[in-house]
């Protein structure tokens, strides 16, 4: 499959962006196990054109992230077109419009999903970013606005037209938010269509190897994207690769093993961040990795509260000597 210019192999796996995961220390991990396409957390137009801190910042990637998406999300055109040529002066591989987060505080104000009330401002928006900057555009988005206005087969052959390089679909409506379950029919109805030639990757619910490879096989999709199946399992795109090329399971992570991923992780994000800010924003990544262990509420009070890194890395090595 390839993306423009970038090509990222047979049935890749990408990393969804998601608010507040996402950042580049958790990208590094999943880079690690596999993720052939990385994104950054989304970053607000707004922000980007107020010069905002917190923006900017996710506007920080590294060569070795590579190939890497930068997505942006807004619901003012010329807000949206500035933003995107400041993305691109990082030059990221591509430039990713959100048109799927189904927040509320976004959603409302047209941002997000919520410009899937209003599709022909979508499309001037996506055409309006293709035309101002050289690096791919990509959109992803959902199925429509509720379950009366599923939009997405028109929709894609528009935003195709608008010049987009790739779509992402999630399987899911705005309104259903991320209740029930994700509907892959209509995203392979769109890969299906003889008028659309973009790669098409599906997105929703994929959390396990055996759901990757139907959701492969029987919808046709070009790429998968993951998003929070990865929270807390960041080596799911090695167990899909292991599954896809094998046929059977990669043999589960020991706990050896997810503490001394959770100390490269610890160690990342404080050499990214800064010691306080790189264990604050690592808390909640410390105990999704072990959150299936029984008895764990004592550790895991320990690992959300602690702001020393020394004692969090021997609280470590203690879940380890416990449950090993």
């Amino acid at each position: 499959m390839k993306i423009a210019d970038t090509d990222l192999g047979e049935r890749p796996l990408f990393l969804a962006p998601m608010e507040d995961v996402t950042d580049a220390s958790f990208r590094f991990i999943c880079k690690e196990f596999g993720a052939d396409m990385l994104y950054t957390e989304f970053v607000s137009s707004d922000g980007l054109i107020r010069d905002a801190r917190k923006a900017l910042q996710k506007l920080e990637i590294s060569d070795y992230e590579r190939p890497i998406g930068i997505q942006i999300y807004g619901h003012i055109p010329e807000a949206m077109v500035l933003a995107a040529k400041m993305a691109e002066a990082v030059n990221p591989t591509l430039i990713d419009i959100n048109f799927g987060c189904p927040v509320s505080k976004i959603a409302a104000r047209g941002a997000g999903s919520g410009m899937m009330r209003y599709p022909d401002k979508m499309v001037e928006i996506t055409r309006m970013v293709v035309d101002a900057v050289k690096i791919p555009v990509t959109v992803k988005t959902r199925l429509g606005w509720d379950e009366n206005s599923k939009n997405i087969l028109s929709l894609s052959e528009r935003l195709q037209d608008a010049g987009i390089a790739a779509i992402t679909i999630h399987g899911r409506t705005r309104s259903q938010l991320y209740k029930g379950e994700a509907d892959w029919t209509l995203i392979g109805e769109v890969k299906n269509n003889p008028r659309i030639s973009i790669p098409v990757i599906g997105n929703g619910d994929i959390s396990t190897p055996l759901m990757a490879k139907e959701a492969f096989e029987r919808f046709g999709v070009d790429g998968i994207m993951i998003g929070r199946a990865t929270y807390g399992r960041p080596w799911i795109f090695k167990e899909i690769k292991h599954f896809l090329k094998y046929g059977e399971p990669m043999p589960e992570m020991t706990i050896s093993e997810k503490v001394a991923l959770a100390k490269r992780h610890l160690l990342k994000s404080i050499e990214v961040k800064g010691e306080r800010r790189g264990v604050l924003e690592m808390r909640r990544h410390l105990s999704a990795y072990f959150k299936a262990l029984p008895g764990f509420k004592e550790y895991r009070l320990k690992l959300v509260t602690e702001n020393d890194p020394e004692v969090l890395l021997k609280t470590l090595n203690t879940i380890e000597s416990v449950y090993k």
